[in-house]
């Protein structure tokens, strides 16, 4: 079953009376070069366990599956249990989950189905909840492997900035703190069915055992970061001082003690910057 053919697809779909629901971000591969590559840069081998967040009609769960040990899929929309029951038929190693992931207990779900097993995760992810999606599974410390997913091509973009870019947004300095994120290819709008307004990228994250910066309090610190990134505009003394409660000569000599110049924007800032800036407003705390 050649599930990126068109033909094919519309039949799936005529068969089992199912519609698009604009609303989930629903865009179907069509390229079928796209989700056998995302299965092998992402780690998919014999001995691993995978997540898939999203399945579609079950494209790259299809490739994971060839692949994999186990998978186990998360989809939020029911309307396509009786597709994925048709495509994913002959493998005997595939668990659909329907579920929203944002209220999924990754770990409990790890520790349930993989036991053993090293774990990555692969997804096209829906573009309205790339974020929310990443920094789940990073916080949520579910001794994940790898995160490779297929996002919108601005945000692969930002994710994958170097921090103290331009281009470095909230979400460059929150995914740096737990691991190392790295742009694979680019995906063109024309690969999807339908076809989105923009084009895509896969991006790659390879998560640390331990995140390389120590922080007692990660809730103040990605605070921290948020804020800095507020107001990208000005200089991050402002938003700082005023979330923060910290007068502004007090916080600008602290910053320029531990080697942040006062007038410095957040997209300035090292890793290491933003951890002083989070020493900096924790020791105002106390």
């Amino acid at each position: 079953m050649k599930l990126t053919d068109i033909s094919t697809i519309k039949s799936l779909f005529e068969r089992h009376g199912f519609s698009f629901t604009k609303s989930l971000g629903q865009n179907f591969l069509i390229n079928p070069s796209v989700c056998p590559r995302i299965a092998e840069s992402g780690g998919a081998e014999s001995s691993v366990g995978a997540i898939e967040i999203g399945t579609g009609i079950g494209v790259l769960t299809r490739e994971l599956a060839e692949r994999c040990k186990k998978v186990v899929a998360i989809e939020i929309d029911t309307a396509l249990k009786p597709i994925l029951d048709e495509t994913l038929a002959d493998f005997d190693n595939v668990e659909v989950i329907f579920a929203d992931v944002l209220q999924t207990d990754i770990n409990a779900l790890i520790a349930e189905k993989f036991a053993g097993m090293e774990v990555i995760v692969c997804a096209n992810l829906p573009y309205y909840i790339t974020s929310p999606v990443i920094m789940k599974l990073l916080e949520d410390r579910c001794g994940i492997k790898s995160i490779t997913v297929m996002v919108q091509l601005e945000a692969a973009d930002r994710i994958c900035a170097p921090v103290g870019s331009r281009e470095c947004g909230a979400i460059t300095a929150a995914v740096n703190y737990y691991c190392k994120p790295k742009k694979l290819f680019r995906v063109n709008r024309g690969s999807f069915m339908p076809a989105p307004n923009v084009d895509s990228a896969v991006i790659k994250l390879e998560l640390y055992n331990e995140p390389p910066y120590k922080v007692d309090d990660e809730r103040l610190f990605f605070e921290v970061v948020k804020q800095a990134f507020s107001q990208r505009r000005k200089q991050l003394i402002n938003p700082l001082s005023g979330y923060f409660k910290i007068d502004k000569p007090v916080l600008a000599e602290k910053m320029e003690q531990s080697g942040i110049k006062a007038a410095a924007r957040a997209e300035e800032l090292t890793m290491e910057n933003f951890v002083s800036l989070y020493r900096i407003v924790e020791q105002s705390r106390e």
